[in-house]
């Protein structure tokens, strides 16, 4: 149980409702805790009572009442020994592997390059993930970066995370409006007869042998990618551009897999049909090459992530270079 806090309100919080604030620093208090010190005058701002709907703003001071749990954890927000404290709970090898994976980092933004293998968020049987090695990326900030979309996990490439809640509110507008840009990169299975062409389907997730997997259903979802052939190797395998106009899960898996030529390595939609033999890894070949955004402070910002390892030697082995290579004018 902590004491009373007199908690100044900082910039990136201007604005927002008193009870969103409360849970955004004080995750560990519920909503009915809240409403019960509200209506007891326990919650002040400026010595004044408030209600949950209440907005408060830059340089106000809130009054912070006893609650349960640690009185050095706000919702993720570190500062000073602080963040030090809590960083050294990752080994410093971790957090210097964590680190290397930055591609771009400003005041609001940080972009990784994701490894393949490493899940975003944990869940059955996850013991390392994504989500659980972010307190290595606070470097000078005051939070701790935040998820803002995902990709799975033995996909590769630009992600990015928000270091401020401003940040993150932007920028999953952002996603959610498809304001944002995002190019993947795939090694499929032999070369499609079309060169560009769109793929249009519904799409379900349907529980197969206890897992669960994406179908073509005709009262699905919408889906939708434009892709374009950059390069092929004969008839073994091709380099493909995709670009999705929807997130579906395992979209662009699902839709390479119904075009008849599975992404290499994805076993789940492509069966055997998916391996190639050789030299060539038996991993997921996907990449997510690059995503364009708007920057919430303003302007437009495009991050590039190199291919991962495994894919650099396929694409090596095929004779596809990646200098050579022109983004196609998607519409």
């Amino acid at each position: 149980m902590s004491g009373v806090q007199h908690v100044e309100v900082h910039f990136d919080d201007d604005d927002v409702r008193i009870d969103r604030w409360f849970k955004r620093h004080f995750p560990e208090l519920s909503f009915v805790q809240l409403q019960k010190m509200m209506r007891k005058g326990d919650v002040r701002v400026y010595g004044k009572r408030v209600k949950g709907k209440e907005h408060v703003w830059a340089g106000q001071t809130v009054r912070v009442p006893p609650i349960p749990g640690s009185p050095d954890q706000r919702g993720g927000q570190f500062t000073g020994q602080k963040a030090k404290a809590k960083q050294k709970q990752l080994s410093d090898h971790e957090i210097a592997d964590v680190r290397s994976w930055v591609i771009y980092k400003d005041d609001a933004v940080i972009a990784i390059n994701k490894p393949a293998g490493l899940p975003t968020q944990g869940g059955a049987g996850q013991t390392k993930h994504l989500d659980g090695l972010l307190d290595a990326l606070v470097f000078d900030g005051r939070h701790r970066p935040k998820l803002v979309h995902r990709l799975d996990k033995d996909t590769s490439g630009a992600l990015l995370l928000a270091r401020t809640p401003k940040a993150a509110g932007a920028l999953s507008k952002a996603f959610q409006s498809r304001a944002t840009d995002k190019r993947y990169w795939a090694l499929v299975a032999g070369t499609p007869q079309s060169r560009d062409g769109r793929i249009i389907l519904k799409m379900d997730k349907i529980a197969v042998k206890g897992h669960e997997r994406m179908v073509v259903t005709n009262d699905g979802k919408h889906s939708l990618t434009d892709y374009s052939v950059v390069e092929s190797a004969a008839q073994m395998a091709a380099w493909v551009a995709l670009k999705p106009h929807t997130g579906r899960t395992h979209q662009l898996r699902l839709h390479c897999a119904e075009m008849g030529h599975p992404i290499i390595g994805d076993g789940k939609y492509g069966g055997q049909a998916a391996f190639l033999t050789g030299a060539i890894s038996r991993k997921l070949h996907l990449h997510s090459r690059f995503i364009s955004f708007p920057h919430p402070d303003g302007g437009q910002v495009t991050v590039t992530a190199p291919l991962s390892d495994h894919m650099a030697a396929s694409f090596d082995f095929l004779g596809f270079t990646v200098a050579d290579y022109e983004d196609p004018d998607f519409e």
